[in-house]
């Protein structure tokens, strides 16, 4: 026996029906804080130490796809 059951609701809708509680005030704090720590720590980082920060990855990517091309092109290069 198979039954379909088609509901046409909300989220806000289908939490309160289920009895889940309302976390959207939890949320909306804590993305609050979140922006603002994100905000406080650009602001405290100074162009050099970002750039210090970032740059090794930067130059690890670019290697990556260095070494990536330079595989491609002596496969390519090879009779079979």
């Amino acid at each position: 026996m198979k039954i379909k059951l088609d509901v046409d609701c909300t989220a806000e809708e289908a939490r309160r029906f289920l009895g889940l509680p309302d976390v959207q005030p939890m949320q909306e704090s804590l993305l609050k804080e979140v922006q603002e720590r994100i905000s406080a720590n650009i602001k405290a980082m100074d162009a050099k130490a970002m750039i210090d920060a970032w740059l090794p990855t930067a130059i690890k990517g670019f290697e990556q796809f260095q070494q990536w091309f330079t595989q491609f092109a002596a496969r390519s290069g090879e009779r079979k």
